[in-house]
């Protein structure tokens, strides 16, 4: 089977078989960049100054790639995470 520009999809018995490989998900709160002399006068107690502003959206990755941007949500006691902004496949591809 072929999409519109003439590249093979996947079939569904094919995408079948990746459902139950593991991936691992996570969650971007921010980034920053620390000289070691900095990281090492780290304690308890010690706040780090993050790229990011209150309120904006996390990033989500699978497997080190983004895939989506999200806010965090309480699901009873833990957290959790709604998608928001789903990235677009072909970007995602770019990014590897």
């Amino acid at each position: 089977m072929t999409d519109m520009t003439g590249a093979e999809r996947p079939s569904p018995e094919n995408l079948r078989l990746l459902e139950n490989i593991g991936v691992k998900l996570s969650v971007e709160v921010g980034r920053t960049e620390l000289t070691i002399r900095d990281l090492l006068r780290l304690s308890e107690g010690s706040v780090i100054e993050l790229d990011r502003l209150a309120g904006d959206p996390l990033d989500v990755l699978v497997n080190g790639t983004p895939i989506a941007k999200g806010e965090v949500v309480m699901v009873g006691e833990r957290f959790g995470i709604r998608f928001g902004q789903i990235i677009d496949p072909e970007k995602r591809a770019e990014s590897l």
